[in-house]
């Protein structure tokens, strides 16, 4: 058992998180005597959707104050309604957990209205493994808490990439032909951390664009993925305008690529490397609590850095390398940045695989684990 960094809510809050990360673990150690209800039982399921007013009468009986766990509400979302009774009425308070938020966004769907906040789990993080991270295998295998303490993660990816196009796609009808979801899965999975070209997956994929732009939806909507939006200094500067799409673990993106028996390759390390700083600091961010938005910025002639922040304490701009060794030309687009914001403060940070930090410039290049201390001990963001 991990000591996980998420905050136990003092209110109803939506709990949100990719099927894998330790939501139910953390739901049932968190809440112990918490009213408790497993929708992955497909009889639990069935009975609260034919009935959903059954929920009502039997947490009715509960004094006020007292908690209630749904585990995977997106599977009966018209229980909302008497959740929203049972909050108004009763005084009762509930954690919804969910690895989906599509059924909850569709029109129609009761989201409480402000009176629960959302929350969400992320893969385990450096900080709540005490940083003892062997950095291969995390770029190999990912940060998901059964491929971190099982005997063998590649197996469970594989079954993991498998489960997710049966429980997730096909069970719940996301799309009419798996095969082909399958297939963008792949393409998708291998341009993992690109600037996306809905065309040109399209047509590697054999299927209309607007069907890829409706496949993206779904990795967002059951939150395989997330957009890095390109940020756009001035108005009139010509940059690189299409957000990249990042997998949530490196090692569900190398599952969906097929290639976790191989190595990876000096390509896929860098991806897989960027895919992993970024996850660490979206997972930072949301415990902490800090609203700030991250963003990549490129030019057309090339220049490129892989994170941008503005927080309150000025912008914060990350170059992020899988090699162990830092070099010169991997400070062009820090430096170019830097120079594009002027006067205003800018940290710029490198982030590798090298054993030492080194300063060039402005610019420090932090070993990852030096980088990951001093994000969670708050240091870098705040």
């Amino acid at each position: 058992m991990y000591a996980r960094l998420l905050p136990t809510p003092v209110q109803s809050a939506f709990l949100f998180g990719p099927r894998g990360t330790g939501k139910s673990t953390w739901l049932r150690q968190r809440f112990p005597d918490a009213a408790y209800y497993d929708l992955l039982d497909t009889g639990e399921a069935l009975r609260l959707a034919k009935d959903p007013g059954a929920l009502y009468r039997e947490l009715s009986l509960l004094p006020a104050g007292s908690w209630a766990v749904i585990d995977e509400v997106q599977k009966a979302p018209e229980l909302l309604d008497e959740v929203h009774r049972l909050i108004e009425r009763r005084d009762l308070r509930f954690v919804l957990s969910g690895s989906s938020a599509r059924k909850l966004r569709r029109g129609g769907v009761n989201l409480l209205a402000g009176r629960a906040v959302t929350t969400a789990m992320f893969p385990l993080a450096s900080a709540e493994v005490s940083f003892n991270v062997d950095l291969g295998k995390a770029l190999r295998f990912g940060m998901l808490p059964m491929a971190v303490e099982g005997g063998n993660p590649g197996e469970y990816l594989r079954s993991y990439a498998d489960t997710y196009l049966a429980q997730e796609v096909r069970a719940e009808a996301l799309t009419r032909n798996v095969g082909a979801f399958a297939r963008f899965l792949e393409i998708a999975a291998l341009r993992n951390g690109q600037p996306s070209n809905a065309t040109n997956i399209a047509r590697e994929a054999g299927v209309h664009r607007r069907t890829v732009e409706s496949h993206f939806q779904i990795l967002a909507d059951t939150l395989l993925g997330y957009w890095l939006p390109a940020w756009k200094l001035k108005p009139a500067t010509r940059q690189v305008a299409r957000s990249k799409f990042y997998f949530f673990d490196c090692g569900v993106a190398r599952a969906l690529t097929g290639r976790l028996p191989y190595p990876p390759t000096r390509e896929e390390l860098g991806a897989q490397m960027e895919t992993f700083v970024l996850n660490e600091i979206r997972a930072y961010l949301s415990y902490s609590k800090l609203d700030y938005r991250m963003h990549y910025w490129r030019t057309y002639d090339g220049a490129e850095v892989d994170a941008l922040l503005e927080t309150a304490s000025g912008f914060l701009a990350l170059e992020i390398q899988a090699a162990t060794r830092w070099e010169k030309r991997y400070n062009r687009g820090l430096l170019r940045l830097s120079e594009a914001l002027g006067s205003r403060k800018t940290t710029c940070l490198g982030v590798c695989a090298a054993q030492r930090p080194a300063r060039w410039g402005n610019v420090l290049a932090l070993p990852a684990l030096d980088f990951l201390k001093r994000l969670w001990a708050g240091e870098l963001i705040r």
